[in-house]
């Protein structure tokens, strides 16, 4: 299997995991008529497609290590166990963040939910995985929770007048404890006893993802947080350009997970997952140059992006420090 040589190629790989994360919502801007439960089952199957081709591919070909199925066949069965729960755990995360941004916006939704999985996800992972350190890794991560925070600072600007919702608020804190819990189970399957490879890892994570979603997903469509019920019928009217920017959508949230977890086979997970999960970034950038969505925006908008591009680039400075000391 192809795994990075070296650091400086670990960290580009968690970089271009961040840039896929944060740009894969821009596929269901796209789509028209098109609840988000529906999309989500196109979404679940880009994800399971693209992980399996890159575990088939890259993950079953080069000199290091084992190749996919030999792998799978040789781990041990909890560590298999943990990646299918690591994904159970993300999709269900993910669907509640979803709904706490269309019930309490952006500016609230990810501040909260990501500042909590950034915090809980890199000190249980770092219990786990004690690589790098500890003190330039959590100074780099509270930058990187003071990028999101001027992120949704400036999300607030454009919409000063919203009220805070207070089930958005509660649905944003569980979204965030469940969204910082998968990260020990992905450390825990790619660490102890007979490991799983970082591509076995993404392949299983997807197929637990997608097996939650029959439960989930379900749960939500019949039982919507915020909205009206959705049927199955939906799907079947969407149209092949929906269906395609939800497989697109998955595909991209995919080469993120693959590129992530790869980097953490060097890097380890805390340090791979503290950057990857600065993707509201990236969110907020397509948000800036191609939505417009801070046309007219007040001085004080600007400000706040400007200090979230600083603070990013500083954490990812720390971080990457982390690992070489």
């Amino acid at each position: 299997m192809y795994l990075p040589g070296s650091f400086s190629a670990a960290l580009t790989l968690t970089i271009l995991s961040t840039v896929f994360w944060g740009s894969w919502a821009n596929t269901y801007k796209g789509t028209k008529n098109y609840a988000f439960e529906l999309f989500y089952w196109d979404y679940m199957a880009g994800v399971v497609i693209c992980t399996f081709v890159f575990a088939l591919t890259l993950g079953s070909n080069g000199p290091a290590g084992e190749s996919f199925i030999h792998n799978v066949h040789n781990a041990d069965a909890i560590n298999i166990v943990h990646s299918l729960i690591a994904g159970a755990i993300f999709n269900v995360a993910n669907l509640l963040l979803v709904a706490a941004v269309d019930i309490a916006g952006l500016a609230v939704a990810f501040p909260i939910a990501i500042g909590i999985a950034v915090v809980e996800g890199v000190v249980l992972s770092y219990s786990l995985q004690p690589k790098g350190n500890l003190t330039l890794l959590i100074c780099g991560m509270v930058l990187a929770i003071a990028a999101v925070l001027f992120d949704a600072r400036a999300y607030r600007a454009l919409r000063a007048k919203m009220p805070t919702s207070r089930t958005g608020v509660i649905v944003s804190v569980i979204s965030g404890v469940l969204m910082g819990g998968f990260a020990p189970f992905i450390t825990r399957a790619m660490t102890h006893g007979s490991t799983l490879t970082p591509y076995s890892v993404a392949a299983l994570f997807s197929v637990g993802a997608l097996l939650c979603c029959f439960v989930a997903n379900t749960y939500f469509m019949k039982h919507p947080i915020r909205g009206a019920p959705v049927s199955f019928s939906g799907y079947w009217r969407a149209g092949a350009r929906n269906h395609l920017l939800g497989l697109s959508g998955g595909i991209a949230w995919g080469v993120g997970g693959c590129l992530n977890f790869v980097a953490a086979g060097l890097v380890g997970v805390p340090i791979s997952y503290a950057i990857g999960q600065s993707a509201p970034l990236i969110a907020a950038s397509w948000g800036v140059l191609v939505w417009r969505e801070f046309r007219g925006a007040p001085n004080r908008a600007w400000v706040s992006l400007g200090w979230m591009f600083v603070c990013y680039v500083a954490a990812i400075s720390l971080i990457a420090m982390a690992y070489n000391h």
